[in-house]
């Protein structure tokens, strides 16, 4: 896979999306869009995003709702301010957190049971 990288010497103010994987180490304001990648947030990150990925590793600091479709991983000196909706989340000792976490399921059982309550039933009248 290839990973791009936003140094810790620049910041960008706006909008962030791409399709491939990304290191920030820099400070970002604005929305992330990565579906289907990878997000990491270096050591001297400073996100003030509101952040849609794949998966997204947090070394540095997060302040905005993240959602990532596989997992969320708060490494031990990672902050995150705001909440998270993930599949998988995992917060290391020493981590930062506050906000609320939302666990979803895949999407494919939640599918299949949607479609046995919508199953045609025959009803005879007698």
């Amino acid at each position: 896979r290839n990973l791009s990288f936003i140094g810790p010497s620049l910041e960008i103010k706006g909008k962030v999306s791409g399709e491939e994987d990304l290191q920030i180490d820099g400070k970002v304001e604005g929305p992330i869009a990565l579906q289907g990648q990878k997000l990491i947030a270096g050591r001297s990150a400073q996100l003030h995003s509101e952040v849609t990925a794949r998966e997204v590793v947090v070394y540095g600091k997060i302040q905005g709702n993240v959602r990532a479709q596989d997992r969320v991983e708060i490494k031990k000196d990672g902050s995150v301010l705001g909440d998270i909706t993930t599949s998988r989340i995992s917060i290391e000792d020493g981590a930062y957190f506050k906000g609320r976490i939302e666990i979803e399921r895949s999407k494919a059982p939640i599918l299949e049971e949607s479609e046995s309550e919508l199953a045609p039933v025959s009803v005879t009248a007698g």
